[in-house]
């Protein structure tokens, strides 16, 4: 378990800086290159995840590709120790990548500090809300107008 738990503290401590600089200077050049850049923003978050997956990709498939997930099945399945980390991991890595998506939004459509930071946070907190909330903050955006 112990490489389990260097996994989770450098990723729940890697991601602090990536969500600060977001929050709070969305528009500098160093948050521009920093989380402009997925091999900063994100890949390091990938790294700990796929060292802890990569072993148990015979066991995930066994349980959640054989049959289909139940709540039953998933409470069981979330129940070893190391499940839970692995789907914290997970978290954290799609969490950033969300609310990296949606911070560029924010900035191709100008969105001032006071809408981007709010809808941030709440894309780190419970990701799928505010990934929600960005889109529609941001619904004029066009996928061609991406200046990071």
């Amino acid at each position: 378990m112990e490489i389990e738990i260097v996994m989770f503290w450098i990723s729940s401590i890697y991601i602090v800086p990536i969500w600060g600089l977001m929050w709070f200077a969305p528009r500098h050049e160093i948050t521009k290159k920093i989380v402009g850049d997925l091999r900063i923003s994100v890949l390091p978050l990938l790294i700990p995840y796929a060292i802890l997956a990569i072993p148990t990709i015979p066991d995930i498939f066994a349980t959640l590709g054989t049959e289909m997930p139940t709540p039953d099945l998933i409470i069981e399945f979330f129940q070893d120790d190391k499940v839970i980390i692995l789907g914290w991991l997970h978290f954290l890595a799609f969490d950033v990548l969300a609310g990296r998506f949606i911070w560029q939004r924010m900035l191709a459509c100008d969105r001032p500090m006071y809408v981007s930071t709010p809808i941030l946070v709440l894309g780190m907190m419970v990701a799928p809300l505010g990934f929600l909330i960005g889109l529609i903050a941001t619904w004029e955006y066009s996928e061609t107008n991406i200046d990071v």
